[in-house]
């Protein structure tokens, strides 16, 4: 922290520093780092999915169609977007074989719909193993209620349903590090569609108080509560208080 600097009239106080740096490391010395208190728990659970949006990725088939599949391992950092994803999937065949993608953002009413999609595999056979997404069927919009609508810039539709749509780019597609078995998905969005009722009036931004994402937290569907407070760089107006 900048305020807590040891600076005296331009020139480093080095007493300061060694006292500072004395008392950081007595501080780090009495972590008992074998704590077996009652507070944590070693655990070794079969998820991480700790609290993430879903969202239901568009890419084309090889016949020109359009696959849709959902999804919650993915973020987002400026105009990039990174996505995770099994091996053997269609999503993932799809985009090794070159498929733009469609980032679909639903919202929390959706929660079913999106449920069911998961059941469903856009490949001709489900994959060995796999009891969630082993029915194979072609038209998953259809399949689910949901209504396909083009594009702009890429090929993949996207879903009507979902008040948050935004078009990618993919720009490369690799394995994963650590065991080979997951893809990672870097894509850049170029456009983004959103409903007019989310929009701050005037402005291009969304407004968080109007916005309900689905939120897949360990295997259960979840939304957002109330809001807490507002980071002070944020570009939407603060809520009257």
């Amino acid at each position: 922290m900048e305020g807590l600097a040891c600076h005296h009239d331009g020139m480093i106080d080095n007493d300061c520093v060694a006292n500072r740096t004395s008392a950081t490391n007595r501080a780090i010395d009495a972590i008992d780092t074998n704590d077996t208190s009652d507070t944590h728990r070693t655990i070794a659970p079969s998820i991480l999915y700790y609290s993430t949006s879903v969202a239901l990725l568009s890419t084309t088939n090889p016949d020109g169609s359009t696959n849709l599949a959902p999804m919650s391992s993915s973020w987002a950092l400026g105009d990039a977007i990174v996505l995770g994803m099994a091996l053997g999937s269609r999503t993932a065949s799809n985009l090794e074989a070159g498929s733009d993608v469609v980032v679909n953002l639903p919202d929390a009413g959706l929660w079913r719909q999106v449920e069911t999609l998961g059941d469903l595999t856009g490949n001709a056979e489900a994959r060995p193993g796999h009891q969630h997404g082993a029915a194979p069927c072609h038209d998953k919009f259809a399949a689910v209620g949901f209504t396909s609508e083009p594009s702009e810039l890429i090929c993949p539709e996207r879903v009507s349903q979902c008040p948050l749509q935004l078009e990618c780019r993919t720009v490369s597609v690799e394995h994963d590090a650590l065991r080979d078995g997951f893809l990672i998905v870097q894509a850049r969005v170029i456009r983004v569609h959103a409903d007019a009722s989310l929009i701050v009036p005037g402005t291009d931004h969304i407004d968080p108080k109007r916005w309900k994402p689905l939120i897949y937290n360990f295997r259960h569907y979840f939304t957002l509560g109330g809001q807490l407070g507002e980071s002070r760089i944020s570009e939407t107006p603060a809520p009257q208080r």
